[in-house]
């Protein structure tokens, strides 16, 4: 156990005191805070080696810790690594006369980016982007976004060497081979076309706190100190972004926050041209735009909690001319519409599952794709083409491998185009999964997605990792994992709760699990974890917990509030220290996250966060067993909030568990860049809890 070996490292305490409507908090670890700058200069002053120092101690220890699992690591990294196809490629997606596609080769830790016109058995490929060459001795490296001009003759790409989601936008001619010496610093990573073949649009982040402000206009071959500033957005609560519509003919510049969205459109041949406001924002009204015809297709929440699609006149945009073309309803989430010439595939979700509904613009026509398994993840895919009778989607669950579909909406003929390969073999018959409803203090039912070999007895014996997320709207699918089969054949059961904060149940499901309704989400986690251990799918000593960014929050909140329920439990990059964090508007994200979170200027919310937020709730008691892991680089949630939260932890628990700290100095948010390296932290973090529970090979 911990200490047994190795000494912990002991953060230096340095208090330093805040206010807030009248309550005094103290944080003893706030030195460990350091600026962008501070991290980035060459000549590191004495803050900035005593914080390095401390996050290498950390690291140090962690290694040591679990130094005896230390082949167990590497045999799990080479398994998961075994299983992935080396030498692969993607289904090509057809656009504009080419089939572009990925494709990887042996011992590459990065794809290579392709194309060929007319046809893949005769087309020459064009290595449009070679990841391999151009990640090449570099310790992070990230594609942002890969645009191709109406032409086919120019590619602008974002790249990222540094793991703040901040990208440097190049311009490559297609024809040549040659990359312009015009390059867009600090953008998001990608930029959209006009029609003229040499305009774009792009998007940039405020240098401080990230946020997604200015859209910009960019003349290729120009320098981007001409570029000329197209729209600023000014209220800190929301962010900007540009596309083009799928039917290439308009430019939308969107602006939103958690509860309001606004477009602004612009003809894609008229770049120089002004944008025009298709719907002034309104609080708490959200939708988004598209073009088929004569009309804007608008998905919207305006008086529809669970959206509806509804379509306006091109020259009459404001809602007043609004009509409806799918109505709402309660019990489905709409959320997305793909558009064909004679077809319209609606997204939608119902029962905490995707469903996807066919439907002619006629009329004649209307049905529902059939999918088999309990829970599982569907979606539509890559369909750049309006004038097709096929569409393309995804297809996976707990056992069946990501499949890619095109699927013919007239003869209703669905044709299987890949299946991801388990290299070494794989049976889905060798496993069985389950989809369970859970009741939770309240009387919610919140739905469980569970998977495990078959033979696993329901004897409170076996281990059992349970994970979720469970904010911002965001809904878990049950998907496939080819790592996670390192687990399930060991013995372990996998588990989603599919908690309130996401949207799996529809709107209302999120609503109920953010600002003053927060901790729904915390105790939904615990009561799926309570239920499991009753109906003996595992113990306390066998179960495990594991969530990242405001997963990890939830980890935090979780621990403190029920520690005896979990074995250990695994918190990445979490979001930790939420009063101080949203408190500091120069934190990137934070102004932009009030309507997630609430603004703690308001007492209210002030004191709601602080009932809940985990570094502020550690107390003198034992603690499960601890894992957290962050990046030095990470932009969304700081490092020095899993940092603080350690080595406050450390000096107040009272128990001789494991409390590991691993922090990646050369990744961001999320983690190590690399199909293969990413898994050595998977590696790490399946050995900790195997170890626990007595699995060593």
């Amino acid at each position: 156990m911990e200490g047994s070996q190795v000494k912990a490292p002991k953060a230096n305490v340095r208090p330093q005191t805040s206010e807030k409507h009248g309550d005094v908090r103290t944080d003893n670890y706030y030195w460990m805070r350091l600026s962008d700058e501070q991290k980035e200069s060459t000549s590191p002053d004495e803050q900035t080696k005593e914080v390095v120092q401390y996050l290498n101690d950390e690291n140090a220890y962690t290694k040591q810790v679990l130094k005896h699992t230390d082949a167990f690591q590497e045999k799990l990294f080479l398994e998961m690594k075994g299983r992935i196809k080396e030498t692969d490629q993607s289904v090509p997606t057809k656009d504009n006369g080419y089939w572009y596609y990925t494709r990887f080769e042996q011992g590459r830790d990065y794809a290579f980016y392709c194309r060929k016109k007319d046809s893949m058995e005769t087309g020459v490929e064009e290595v449009l982007i070679d990841g391999p060459a151009l990640a090449e001795g570099k310790s992070y490296w990230a594609l942002g976004g890969m645009t191709i001009s109406e032409d086919n003759n120019w590619m602008a790409y974002g790249v990222d060497e540094i793991s703040r989601r901040v990208y440097r936008v190049f311009f490559k001619n297609l024809v040549t081979g040659e990359v312009l010496s015009d390059v867009l610093e600090g953008t998001t990573g990608r930029a959209t076309w006009s029609a003229d073949n040499k305009t774009v649009f792009y998007s940039k982040r405020d240098p401080q706190t990230l946020r997604e402000f200015q859209i910009w206009r960019h003349v290729v071959g120009t320098s981007q100190q001409d570029d000329v500033l197209v729209f600023e957005e000014t209220e800190e609560t929301f962010s900007c972004f540009v596309f083009k519509t799928k039917s290439d003919r308009y430019i939308i510049i969107g602006s939103s926050q958690t509860l309001s969205t606004e477009y602004r459109v612009l003809e894609a041949s008229d770049p120089k041209g002004t944008f025009r406001i298709i719907q002034p924002r309104q609080r708490e009204m959200e939708y988004g735009v598209d073009h088929f015809g004569d009309y804007f297709y608008i998905t919207t929440n305006w008086n529809a909690k669970n959206f509806r699609l509804m379509r306006t006149p091109l020259t009459q945009t404001t809602m007043e001319h609004w009509e409806e073309v799918i109505p709402h309803r309660n019990d489905v989430l709409l959320e997305g519409v793909e558009m064909f010439r004679d077809f319209m595939v609606i997204d939608e979700r119902k029962n905490g599952l995707t469903q996807l509904r066919i439907k002619r613009w006629d009329n004649t026509a209307e049905y529902y794709m059939p999918f088999e398994d309990a829970a599982y993840a569907a979606g539509v895919g890559a369909n750049p083409d309006f004038n097709t009778d096929i569409l393309r989607y995804g297809y996976s669950s707990m056992i069946t491998p990501a499949s890619t579909f095109d699927f013919n909406m007239v003869t209703q003929e669905k044709v299987l185009l890949k299946q991801q390969e388990v290299v070494g073999g794989y049976n889905s018959s060798d496993y069985a999964c389950e989809r369970l409803m859970v009741p939770v203090t309240d009387g919610t039912l919140v739905p469980v997605s569970i998977v495990y070999k078959k033979g696993f007895e329901k004897n409170g014996k076996a281990p059992l990792l349970l994970y979720a997320y469970g904010s911002y709207g965001y809904s878990l699918d049950a998907g496939f994992s080819s790592g996670r089969l390192s687990l399930l054949d060991r013995g372990f059961a996998y588990a989603i709760a599919h908690i309130r904060g996401g949207q799996e149940m529809g709107r209302y499901w999120y609503d109920d699990g953010k600002l003053m309704k927060k901790k729904n989400t915390f105790t939904d986690f615990i009561d799926c974890g309570q239920f499991l251990v009753d109906q003996k799918y595992t113990s306390s000593d066998g179960l495990f917990a594991m969530g990242g960014s405001a997963g990890g929050l939830l980890m935090g909140a979780v621990a403190n509030m029920a520690p005896m329920l979990f074995k250990g439990i695994v918190s990445a990059v979490p979001f930790v220290d939420v009063v101080t964090t949203m408190l500091d508007e120069s934190i990137p994200l934070t102004t932009f996250e009030y309507d997630e979170w609430g603004n703690p200027n308001d007492k209210a919310f002030y004191d709601y966060m602080k009932s809940y937020s985990p570094i502020d709730n550690i107390e003198s008691k034992d603690y499960p067993n601890i894992l957290v892991t962050t990046g030095y680089w990470d932009s969304q949630v700081q490092y020095w909030e899993p940092a603080k939260y350690v080595a406050k932890m450390r000096a107040m628990k009272t128990d001789s568990n494991h409390l590991l700290f691993w922090c990646n100095m050369d990744a961001g948010h999320g983690g190590k860049s690399g199909r293969f390296e990413a898994l050595k932290e998977v590696a790490l973090e399946y050995a900790f809890m195997m170890d626990l529970v007595g699995i060593v090979d």
